[in-house]
């Protein structure tokens, strides 16, 4: 419920502070007094965004602060979620500063406006004098509905699973275009990857094959060479080791006689046991030369594999091959795995589709067993607001699904119960829409426990005996919700709680909005005026005592 209401530099509005009954509070004054530049400023505390053209002052700033009293769970859930403290009343202040920045407070802690907008929504229902036009769009019915079918929480449940269904859909795209491109080329990277399995290289293989190659193509020279060296230091007529061994023995003999000689006769023993392994070491390599044509033709046909691939690929090396090797293998596996990914993405949107439907059904279910008696529940208020004629049906499709569920909705009118139901856009006058819209938010306001309802000028196209009845109605809502009504209808004055009266006065060079409670002898003149003009007559006067005492 709004308890109080603080207005500070906004529009023509210097300095206000209204207090609210819990019950049927009626604003009126003259047009353009500034009834409705209140609720222009209600609904920045209710996160709507700030236009620096309001500040008449723009020497100071604009604050407008509301203070609410309601026990609602949802709230004290909001508070905590938002980390907010908790007080018995909640606070919420809005300021705009001359530069045009804008601030939000909730009880004294800065908040965003999404924030102020999701309290607003629990803590207030607005409706504005034009609001009614969307009474013919599918998506206000529908919900409309599902707020009488009390399942709102259901329906935001179900979008969420809705969201992660066509989110879900949108990856699976991604993937399969992953998947078909990876497709495309997956044969000619089989290919490739298959004519490397096949060949089968080594680390470092054609470099090897190098090196084997040149000792099979000049194999008979190495030998030659390999053989005169051996046969020198170890055959013939005159070995060479055996005559270093001579030399060496004739310098033993004498090393004796000087003392350097012994020096180099050991000096020399050593160069002979080098040059034995070396004799050793050629005759080893010889005998161990490959010479066989076969071979040669191999590694000529291996490496010519090589030098083709090497071609190919762009490369110079078998470890070079080798890495693409690897690369071709991670390719196959990345396109199996994108195969195996877009089926699992395929098995979670079904899961997500089947939760889906499930959801949509439920909702499904509880609209069509509800809406006969919102048909019954609204049929009998139109009875109390002047329409006993008018008739609504509730037509309810099968439709693919969508944010709403499986149902499209459209609410069908018939003004005159002629049996001639036409789409409500399209049929109803303003003042039926303004009347069929208070019927419609009296069963909504008990259904999604909206605790303060808020109406600017609802009897727009009504007069007399219709506006009387829709007076009736608000006070009867009153009872059980705090309500707050712009009118220009003595009818609906006459019953309210709280009067407040808006008037324009000069101040200064300037025009400023003034508003007060008004007691009983000021309602009774303010109504007779509503209903005979500046001088209201004696039965005027009459006529609107009766409307305040019947209130």
């Amino acid at each position: 419920m709004l308890q109080r209401l603080s207005i500070q530099n906004y529009a023509i509005i210097d300095a206000l502070e209204i207090g609210f009954s819990p019950h049927l509070n009626i604003i009126t004054g003259e047009t353009g007094a500034g009834k409705s530049i209140l609720l222009g400023a209600l609904q920045l505390i209710l996160g709507e965004r700030a236009d620096l053209d309001a500040l008449p002052d723009r020497q100071k700033k604009c604050v407008i602060e509301g203070v609410f009293t309601c026990r609602d769970t949802r709230v004290t859930q909001f508070l905590e979620s938002q980390g907010l403290d908790r007080e018995p009343t909640t606070m919420v202040r809005r300021e705009i500063s001359p530069n045009g920045k804008s601030r939000a407070f909730i009880n004294d802690t800065p908040v965003n406006l999404d924030q102020l907008g999701e309290l607003a929504s629990v803590l207030v229902d607005l409706h504005q004098q034009f609001d009614t036009r969307k009474l013919g769009q599918s998506d206000v019915q529908m919900e409309i509905l599902d707020a009488v079918c009390d399942q709102l929480d259901k329906v935001k449940a179900y979008r969420e699973t809705y969201q992660s269904w066509k989110e879900a859909g949108v990856e699976l795209e991604r993937i399969r275009r992953q998947s078909l491109a990876a497709a495309r080329e997956l044969d000619y990277h089989r290919f490739l990857s298959d004519e490397l399995e096949g060949l089968n290289f080594l680390p470092s293989e054609i470099e090897n094959l190098e090196v084997e190659l040149k000792q099979l193509t000049h194999g008979e020279d190495i030998r030659s060479a390999l053989e005169e060296a051996y046969g020198r230091l170890e055959e013939g007529e005159s070995p060479l080791l055996v005559q270093i061994r001579q030399v060496q023995s004739r310098i033993q003999a004498v090393s004796g006689f000087h003392p350097e000689l012994g020096n180099l006769a050991e000096r020399m023993g050593k160069a002979l046991v080098e040059l034995r392994d070396i004799a050793q070491d050629l005759s080893r390599i010889s005998g161990k030369l490959p010479f066989d044509q076969s071979r040669l033709a191999q590694v000529n046909d291996r490496i010519s594999e090589g030098y083709r691939l090497f071609k190919k690929h762009g490369v110079s090396s078998t470890g070079a091959l080798l890495d693409l090797q690897e690369s071709l293998r991670g390719k196959l596996a990345q396109a199996v795995g994108l195969e195996d990914e877009v089926r699992a993405g395929e098995e979670k949107r079904e899961a997500t589709r089947k939760i889906l439907i499930a959801q949509a059904e439920g909702l499904s279910a509880r609209r069509k067993q509800e809406g006969e008696g919102l048909v019954k529940n609204i049929h009998r208020l139109l009875r109390k607001v002047g329409m006993p004629s008018a008739r609504l049906r509730v037509e309810l499709r099968p439709c693919e699904a969508g944010p709403n569920g499986i149902d499209s909705l459209e609410f069908l009118f018939d003004p005159n119960s002629q049996d001639h139901f036409l789409p409500l856009r399209k049929v109803a006058s303003g003042g039926e829409l303004s009347r069929l819209m208070l019927c419609i938010k009296s069963l909504v306001a008990r259904s999604a426990e909206m605790h303060t309802l808020i109406f600017d000028e609802i009897d727009t196209g009504i007069s007399g005996e219709a506006a009387k009845q829709v007076g009736a109605l608000l006070q009867e809502l009153s009872v059980s919700h705090q309500v707050i009504c712009v009118t220009h209808q003595p009818q609906i004055a006459g019953k309210a709680d709280l009067h407040l009266y808006v008037s324009k006065e000069q101040a200064g060079d300037r025009v400023v909005t003034r508003i007060r409670a008004l007691d009983v002898e000021e309602r009774v003149t303010v109504i007779a005026r509503m209903l005979a003009g500046e001088m209201p007559t004696a039965a005027a006067m009459q006529n609107a005592r009766e409307m305040v005492g019947g209130s």
